[in-house]
């Protein structure tokens, strides 16, 4: 079979505890961009039990068909029903796209649906787009050129270098998009979605693990992926009682504390809490980088936001090439006196 025989693009939209999670609707977005490029339609695959209800969510934020697995067997999450379930829906309905997101649940069953339908899948992707490959064309081979190709690019080697990644020979193609990188569309409100049940048949079998019991744990911490307003620590910062400043100032303009990785190396603050390539991306109205020297790892984490106000120091840190205001100086001195003026400014 062909290749032009795979058709669409499709997402997975996942759902925990029959709650849609934010990167179902954020990919749905970026799908909505990519088959407008090819013309094509998209489509989200629900999987659970007792998921139905869900679909007309997924119909407001983009979906033109949602594909709905629903069987006792998918109540929780587990590796090989889902992986059962996704590999069958690409198997029978042929997308040319498959999105998944980098979620705990998404990094489990994107690798091991890949290698069941025998095709790649590029990880924790920062852009999506449709274009030739090869990028650069060898001279005299130009008509060798593939066209309407998805070109998935990612940082590489630490984050010191951006590569983009094709999978020409192989359908359908597949990537994962870490939470918060992608922007969902606005509602459509009313939507009802064209509902396709489809279900290959569950057969419990020594791959399928019995769950016990699920403790759910209770986190005292902020969602900083919400956050309008984030006042964000680095290194700089210095220990974590000075922290204390940060929070002052979160106080006061009613923002979240979040930090940077060494932040966290330090023992500072939780992960929860940390920006950046290996901990969450960010998009609020306006990001303090506060002590924050600007490492390209931080940075593709919070690049996004509207506005980015930097205070390091050290003039020529790298922060300073993407803030949008820069303050140079001493973070202890400068963040109390500029949280003592907002007070008074909105006390009047």
């Amino acid at each position: 079979m062909g290749l032009e025989a795979y058709k669409g693009v499709y997402v997975f939209a996942q759902q925990v505890d029959n709650v849609l999670s934010g990167i179902a609707f954020e990919l749905l977005g970026k799908a909505k961009d990519l088959a407008g490029d090819l013309g094509t339609d998209v489509t989200a695959v629900l999987i659970g039990s007792g998921v139905k209800d869900l679909a007309d969510q997924l119909a407001e934020y983009g979906a033109d068909k949602v594909i709905v697995v629903d069987d006792p067997e998918l109540k929780e999450y587990r590796t090989e029903p889902y992986t059962h379930a996704l590999a069958s829906v690409i198997n029978e309905y042929k997308p040319e796209i498959m999105l998944v997101g980098a979620t705990a649940i998404g990094r489990d069953l994107g690798p091991r649906v890949s290698a069941r339908v025998k095709t790649g899948l590029t990880a924790d992707c920062t852009v999506l787009e449709i274009g030739d490959f090869p990028l650069n064309p060898v001279p005299g081979k130009e008509d060798e050129q593939k066209h309407n190709q998805l070109l998935m690019t990612r940082p590489a080697f630490g984050g010191n270098t951006i590569a983009t990644i094709a999978c020409p020979d192989n359908r359908p193609q597949m990537a994962t998009v870490r939470p918060g990188v992608m922007q969902k569309i606005e509602p459509i409100k009313g939507a009802k979605a064209n509902v396709v049940e489809y279900n290959p048949g569950f057969t419990p079998n020594d791959k399928y693990v019995e769950i016990l019991n699920v403790i759910k744990s209770v986190k005292e911490t902020a969602d900083i992926m919400e956050a309008k307003i984030l006042v964000s620590g680095g290194r700089g910062v210095g220990s974590a009682e000075n922290f204390q400043i940060l929070q002052d100032l979160a106080d006061v303009i009613g923002g979240t504390v979040s930090c940077s990785r060494a932040v966290v190396e330090n023992g500072w603050k939780p992960v929860d809490l940390q920006v950046g390539q290996t901990g969450k991306t960010v998009r609020p109205n306006v990001y303090f980088a506060i002590g924050i020297s600007g490492a390209i790892q931080h940075v593709a984490g919070m690049e996004e936001a509207d506005i980015i106000i930097a205070i390091n120091k050290d003039e020529d840190a790298p922060i300073f090439d993407v803030a949008d205001y820069g303050v140079v100086g001493d973070l202890h001195k400068i963040v109390p006196a500029l949280t003592e003026s907002l007070k008074a400014a909105l006390a009047e």
